[in-house]
């Protein structure tokens, strides 16, 4: 008998209990019918995504919950994010994330620039190649305000900062450290003068858009590989996602990615699209696994409300739909849960473990109760290393 299994990941979407809230997490706050009955039938826990000692990124928590040790396969986020890009690296070359951000007083304001388009920082990226790029030094274009630079022949070991776990920091305070520090910083200034009086800013200002200042170079590493799922787990895999973070890990464990229209990686993104490919590619697909980033960046912005509303669209719109077409099938199970906690009062990512929720064939419930961090802590159920979770999910 065929079983077929769901993943749906609201990125970020674990928190803290806020006093605005009533000392509740806006995931207790939030209308979740479609995740509180797959934690009430199933089976709710905790989990670490987050190896002791290790960065609280999204690279090593959605690695950690595809069910591959961080410790063993992780290199750096940046060369996960080349893989979807399909940039050939060598395994001399050294690949950094290259942020379009907004800089003002002297303190990183946005890790984003406003969220810019794909469009318009496609133009700014070009014209760094252009200016700054050489036969050691390319950049390359991603999707909104995530971007990649790869150096060919230099070295680094150097200490460097996510944008978006410093808002409101002081740049001098968050600048990289170590060996090669000086030549990324010095690109990062030079790209300061270019973008000072550029055409596509003095449009944001005019529309009242937050500018972009800088790029911001972090998350490097060198190429990395990785063992394909179904070659581990026996199962044939689909991802569907906005972001070249998750694109790449797909790519490395050898799963198909289904692009959806309108998939934004923010916010406004296509939630029922969303949805409607995943119910589609469970025909095809033994195991559809679906990312979605609304939480984490509406975290980022600091705002209760926006990530109120994303937990909601995403249970409304996407964990309710896939849960019901999962029971047409003989055999089933769906999983739930965030890559890793971002307190929307800090804005930043944060290594505490996050609830998860389990629901299908023999999947017998521990807590009847609605799906939050407070009720899966209650549960007693806790799995330490996180990359063990898959295991139990796809095997119990």
């Amino acid at each position: 008998m065929t079983s077929k299994y769901a993943i749906i990941i609201p990125d970020g979407a674990a928190d803290e209990p806020l006093k605005q809230l009533g000392n509740k997490t806006v995931l207790e706050v939030a209308e979740t019918p479609n995740m509180d009955r797959i934690s009430s039938q199933g089976r709710q826990g905790l989990v670490r995504t987050i190896p002791e000692g290790m960065e609280p990124g999204s690279d090593i928590a959605q690695m950690c919950l595809l069910g591959y040790d961080p410790r063993r396969y992780y290199t750096g986020r940046a060369p996960i994010e080349a893989v979807a890009r399909d940039i050939k690296l060598s395994m001399e070359d050294w690949v950094f994330r290259c942020n379009l951000v907004t800089i003002a007083d002297g303190k990183m304001a946005d890790h984003s620039a406003g969220h810019i388009s794909t469009e318009e920082a496609n133009k700014l990226i070009k014209e760094l190649d252009e200016q700054l790029g050489n036969e050691q030094t390319r950049f390359y274009t991603g999707v909104s305000y995530r971007h990649l630079l790869v150096f060919k022949g230099l070295d680094f070991d150097v200490h460097t900062y996510p944008p978006h776990d410093h808002i409101g920091k002081a740049i001098d305070r968050i600048l990289p450290r170590g060996k090669g520090a000086d030549l990324l910083i010095d690109l990062m200034a030079r790209s300061q003068q270019l973008f000072a009086d550029h055409d596509i800013n003095r449009v944001r200002r005019d529309l009242g858009e937050n500018q972009v200042s800088s790029i911001w170079l972090w998350g490097q590493g060198r190429k990395t590989k990785m063992e394909h799922f179904e070659k581990r787990f026996g199962l044939k895999g689909a991802a569907i996602t906005a972001v070249d973070l998750v694109r790449g890990l797909a790519k490395l464990i050898g799963f198909d990615l289904i692009d959806v229209p309108g998939a934004t990686g923010f916010v406004d993104t296509n939630y029922q699209g969303k949805a409607s490919a995943a119910i589609e590619a469970l025909e095809k697909y033994d195991i559809v696994f679906v990312h979605i980033e609304a939480p984490d960046e509406a975290s980022h912005t600091g705002s209760i409300e926006l990530k109120k509303k994303a937990i909601e669209q995403i249970d409304k719109y996407i964990v309710g739909p896939v849960f019901e077409a999962l029971q047409k099938y003989e055999s089933w199970r769906i999983l739930v849960m965030p890559d890793h906690p971002t307190p929307v009062s800090n804005m930043a990512h944060s290594p505490e473990p996050v609830p998860f929720a389990i629901a299908g064939d023999n999947i017998s419930g521990i807590l009847r109760a609605n799906f939050s961090e407070a009720s899966a802590a209650k549960s007693g159920f806790r799995v330490e290393n996180g990359f063990e979770l898959m295991e139990y999910f796809l095997k119990r």
